[in-house]
C-alpha cells in the first residue's frame, strides 16, 4: 500500500460530459485538476451508438467518439486524466480525502463529483447482448426515440418516467406496447391517465419480458408472458426501451454528503455545492430530472465555476 500523500487543488471525480466539462473549465482557470476516470471511462454515453442531440454536431457524433473529443480538449489544457476510481473517501474534516483504488490516498482542496447514474436493466441476457450491440435495446426514449420514427417499440415499465418516455416515444412511433409487469401502475394518476388515453399505445398489465428477439444485430421482437395465463406471445418491435429506473453512482459519499430517499446528491438549488464546503456535484449524480448529455455539461462547468470561486475565497 502506497504511503505516499498526494495534495490536489481540484479532483473530479468520474468523467462523462459532466466530468470532461468541469476539467476543461477548471484547467482553463489554473486549477491543475486531476480527473479519475471511473470503472466506466466517458461514463453511460459511451453505450450510446448514436448522439443528435448534443449542440454542434449536425451530423451526429457516436457516444465514444464524443468522449474522447471531450478527453482530448480536457487535455489540451493540461488537465490530468488518469485510470482508476475512487474507492472511498472521508470528507469530515477541513482536508478531503479521497482513496484511489483502495490504495492511493489524495487530500484535496476542492471535490467535483461526476460520478453519473446507472440505468437499470433486466438483465436479460438477450437484452444485454443487443445493448451491447448498439442494435436496438435503450434506457432512454428521449436519446434514442427518433432512431426508431415510424416504428413499434416496446417499454417495460410502471412508473412516471415509465409513462413519461412512452408518452414521448408514442409521438414518434408507430405504434408503442408499455409492458407492465403488476396488475397497476406506479405511477401517478395524471400519467397513467395520460398514456392510457394516446391511441397509439397499448398497455398489457400483468405481463413480463422473457426475451428480446433479434436476428443476431438488430433487434426485431420481444417475447412476453401474462403472469396469470402463463401464456407467451411474440410482440413485433425494431426497438425495446427499459424504463425502470436508473441507480446513482454515490454509494461512497452516503456517510458525508446529503442525498435523497433513491441516493441522488442533494445540491444547494441554483448552484453545484454540497452540503459539504468543498465538495460540489455535477451531471446525473444530482439529476434525476433531465439525464441529459447537454445539461451535465452544463453542470459541470457550474462545479468548476463554483469550486474557483470557492478556492478564492479562501485566499
Amino acid at each position: 500500500m502506497s504511503t505516499e500523500i498526494e495534495k490536489v487543488k481540484c479532483l473530479i471525480i468520474g468523467s462523462g460530459p459532466a466530468g470532461y466539462t468541469a476539467a476543461i473549465y477548471a484547467a482553463r482557470a489554473n486549477m491543475n485538476p486531476v480527473l479519475y476516470q471511473g470503472t466506466q471511462p466517458g461514463g453511460q454515453l459511451t453505450t450510446t451508438n448514436e448522439v443528435e442531440n448534443f449542440p454542434g454536431y449536425p451530423e451526429g457524433v457516436t457516444g465514444p467518439e464524443m468522449m474522447i473529443q471531450l478527453q482530448s480538449q480536457a487535455q489540451r489544457f493540461d488537465a490530468d486524466v488518469r485510470d482508476g476510481w475512487v474507492t472511498r473517501v472521508d470528507f469530515s474534516g477541513d482536508v478531503h480525502k479521497v482513496w484511489v483504488n483502495d490504495t492511493k490516498e489524495i487530500h484535496c482542496e476542492t471535490v467535483i463529483i461526476s460520478t453519473g447514474a446507472s440505468a437499470k436493466y433486466l438483465g436479460l441476457e438477450s437484452e444485454q447482448k443487443y445493448l451491447k450491440l448498439g442494435g436496438g435495446v435503450s434506457a432512454c426514449a428521449v436519446c434514442d426515440g427518433f432512431f426508431y420514427k415510424g416504428q413499434e417499440v416496446v417499454i417495460v415499465g410502471a412508473g412516471d418516467s415509465a409513462c413519461e418516455e412512452a408518452h414521448y416515444l408514442s409521438k414518434l412511433c408507430k405504434k408503442v406496447t408499455m409492458l407492465v409487469r403488476r396488475d397497476k401502475f406506479r405511477a401517478s394518476r395524471i400519467m397513467e391517465a395520460r398514456v392510457r388515453n394516446t391511441d397509439n399505445i397499448e398497455i398489457l398489465l400483468n405481463t413480463q419480458t422473457v426475451e428480446v428477439l433479434g436476428d443476431g444485430q438488430v433487434v426485431t421482437g420481444v417475447r412476453v408472458k401474462h403472469n396469470d395465463t402463463k401464456e407467451e406471445k411474440d410482440i413485433p418491435a425494431t426497438g425495446f426501451f427499459a424504463a425502470i429506473g436508473h441507480k446513482p453512482n454515490t454509494d461512497i459519499f452516503k456517510d458525508y454528503l446529503s442525498l435523497d430517499e433513491t441516493g441522488y446528491i442533494i445540491n444547494e438549488p441554483g448552484t453545484s455545492k454540497t452540503n459539504v464546503a468543498g465538495v460540489f456535484v455535477s451531471g446525473d449524480a444530482a439529476d434525476h430530472v433531465y439525464r441529459q448529455a447537454v445539461t451535465a455539461a452544463g453542470t459541470g462547468c457550474m462545479a468548476a465555476l463554483d469550486a474557483e470561486r470557492y478556492l478564492a475565497a479562501k485566499e
